[in-house]
């Protein structure tokens, strides 16, 4: 189910590997501020605007909702989630973590999931209820049961210590083995693969959490908001291998 879904999503990563790699670490590249103070570069307006071209070809009743672009967001039907460039900071400044995110949602679920990070060399890929791969390879969670023994990755560190949350996160970060701050979508696929075992980032969009999140459940963890919800658009966002969600649910909750 969902093969033909997939493999457009691996097209249009292919399309959109090929123009970020062409603009990565280019003399001139157009950079600009929008009005959030988050960057947005000529890479992510070609990348969100080749997809929308092909997927409007492809999907003509789907809907699409884009980070540069917009949409709807109405949950109802088949809605595909486009992030052109997370990470966009980083592609800015030269740094290579950063990556295109597609994913198909059905009623407000997502059913299918790509992520692909070229200049990292890895493509990561799940359709529900199939799994969950890295460079087709099948991909799964670690075993780490004891926050002691936990890689925690944090993100967004202004909001997670400039609140409430503050002396919870820093608890956290004592008592975990191996505190880092791999961001954005990484943090959540590091989480997939076993290569990490919590990622923590308190507020998130729509496109930047509907592909990672399909691929971190399909690879056998467990993905909420911090008080155990659902995530979605404009929520928190909790990866973790599964075995230590509860703990660090108990432990980010506001008594």
């Amino acid at each position: 189910m969902y093969e033909d879904e997939l493999a457009a999503a691996e097209r249009l990563a292919d399309g959109a590997d090929r123009i970020s790699t062409q603009l990565f670490r280019t003399t001139g590249l157009r950079v600009r501020r929008k009005p959030d103070r988050t960057l947005v570069t000529e890479a992510d307006l070609a990348i969100e605007r080749f997809v929308r071209e092909e997927l409007a070809a492809a999907f003509p009743d789907d809907r699409i909702l884009g980070e540069e672009e917009g949409g709807e967001l109405e949950a109802a039907g088949r809605l595909w989630a486009v992030d052109p460039i997370d990470a966009t900071a980083n592609f800015a400044r030269g740094i290579p973590v950063w990556g295109t995110l597609i994913a198909l949602l059905e009623d407000g679920e997502p059913v299918v999931g790509v992520v692909s990070a070229p200049a990292l060399g890895e493509r990561y890929s799940a359709v529900r209820g199939g799994g969950a791969r890295m460079n087709g390879e099948p991909i799964a969670v670690s075993e780490v049961a004891s926050i002691a023994d936990a890689q925690v990755l944090l993100h967004q560190m202004e909001a997670l210590l400039g609140g409430p949350l503050r002396p919870r996160v820093e608890a956290l970060v004592l008592d975990c083995w191996r505190p880092a701050g791999f961001g954005d979508f990484w943090g959540h696929l590091l989480v997939a693969r076993g290569a990490a075992d919590v990622a923590i980032e308190p507020d998130l969009n729509l496109w930047d959490v509907a592909a990672p999140s399909l691929i971190v459940r399909e690879a056998g963890g467990l993905v909420t908001t911090f008080d155990g919800g659902p995530v979605g658009h404009r929520t928190s966002c909790l990866s973790t291998n599964g075995r230590l969600h509860e703990e660090v649910l108990a432990r980010l909750t506001l008594s």
